[in-house]
């Protein structure tokens, strides 16, 4: 049974996670809970499954499709496994916490679990942090949470942090006020999704010079917001684009050197989203860092963002290696803790009478101590 070479298979989008990597992943996580918590944001652990009729109720409706079922034997009710950690902190500020006062602000790192991964995210199973400011409607709560994230990862040095804005509620605000619904408006949206201007233009009938200016309002933000405020919006969509300029504003207040583009017809991925949402992204690569945008909390207005672990990790400058000294058996105990307290991680020889030197060298250790002295291993 010890031979079977299936015994190291993992299901597809699921891996293990070994040294130094795994360190590396629960030191990044650290420092990116201790940037949320600095400023405000308490620390909550919601459980990894909880009932579905709970799970996926609100803002979870938009993960169904992608969480994990199972029956609980106890309750003989039916479970979901999460595959977003947004819709519990939600719930949690709704019922645990509903007699807190607002704005309430709130962070979580945690794994998550999905059906299927997707062609830019094949993993299945990853770790998220993120923060929640919910009870306010303020174009400042966006600003406030966008720009925490990004200095959250410029802080560990990933170069190159930009934010990709967009209105998951323009389109739909303009769809409405046009009277386009249904397949027509669905074949429209799909168009719109996939920048497909000839497509969308064929569609959109006598409103297609405005779906098509509205492809073309996309970029660095101070050029996409100038020609969106040349375009002739209906009243709700206008009102849409005025708060996404006021979100520019502010976070080029708070944070002026970090890049800003706009995209004003992005929509997948931002399906729950009541507001101006974003993306993050690095110029070490082409992936998604996290998401973030204006949602509902119950009856609550909220905003937030999730950052992806394994895609921050996979860019990420590698970290300085582990000093690491050989202890030989018998050497005082507080000996090795004067080391560890410098910075150093021991590892402790267990079998007397053993080549020092060679075994140091075994372990991956660069030194061994020797009396109080220590000398490289070579």
């Amino acid at each position: 049974m010890n031979d079977d070479p299936t015994r190291a298979l993992l299901p597809t989008g699921l891996r293990d996670l070994l040294p130094p990597d795994a360190g590396r992943e629960a030191d990044v996580v650290a420092q990116i809970m201790g940037h949320f918590l600095a400023q405000g944001y308490a620390r909550v652990k919601p459980p990894l499954t909880e009932f579905e009729s709970t799970l996926l109720d609100g803002a979870g409706a938009a993960t169904a499709a992608q969480a994990f079922r199972v029956m609980d034997p106890l309750s003989q009710r039916m479970l979901g496994l999460r595959a977003d950690m947004t819709p519990q902190v939600a719930r949690i500020a709704a019922s645990r916490l509903a007699g807190e006062p607002r704005p309430l602000r709130l962070s979580y790192s945690g794994e998550v679990l999905r059906v299927k991964g997707g062609h830019l995210r094949p993993e299945r199973q990853f770790l998220q942090a993120g923060i929640e400011l919910i009870g306010s409607d303020a174009a400042s709560a966006d600003a406030e949470v966008a720009v925490l994230v990004a200095e959250a990862l410029a802080a560990l040095n990933v170069p190159g942090v930009s934010v990709d804005l967009s209105l998951p509620t323009l389109v739909p605000a303009l769809l409405a006020d046009l009277g386009l619904t249904g397949e027509a408006a669905a074949d429209l949206r799909a168009g719109l999704d996939h920048k497909d201007a000839a497509r969308v233009a064929s569609l959109a009938g006598t409103a297609a010079p405005l779906f098509t200016a509205l492809l073309a309002a996309t970029g660095p933000a101070d050029r996409a917001l100038a020609a969106l405020a040349g375009l002739p919006l209906t009243a709700a969509a206008g009102a849409e684009r005025d708060r996404l300029a006021e979100v520019v504003e502010r976070v080029r207040r708070d944070a002026p050197d970090l890049t800003l583009t706009v995209d004003p017809v992005e929509y997948r991925g931002f399906e729950y989203h009541t507001g101006a949402a974003f993306t993050l992204f690095s110029r070490a690569g082409g992936c998604e860092l996290g998401r973030g945008g204006r949602y509902r909390a119950g009856n609550e207005p909220a905003t937030g963002a999730t950052l992806f672990l394994d895609s921050i990790l996979a860019i990420l400058p590698p970290g300085l290696p582990e000093r690491r000294v050989y202890v030989p058996v018998g050497t005082p105990r507080a000996w090795a803790q004067a080391l560890r307290t410098q910075g150093w991680v021991t590892v402790a020889g267990l079998t007397p009478g053993t080549d020092v030197a060679a075994e140091a060298k075994r372990l991956n250790c660069g030194h061994l101590l020797a009396g109080d002295s220590l000398i490289e291993v070579r």
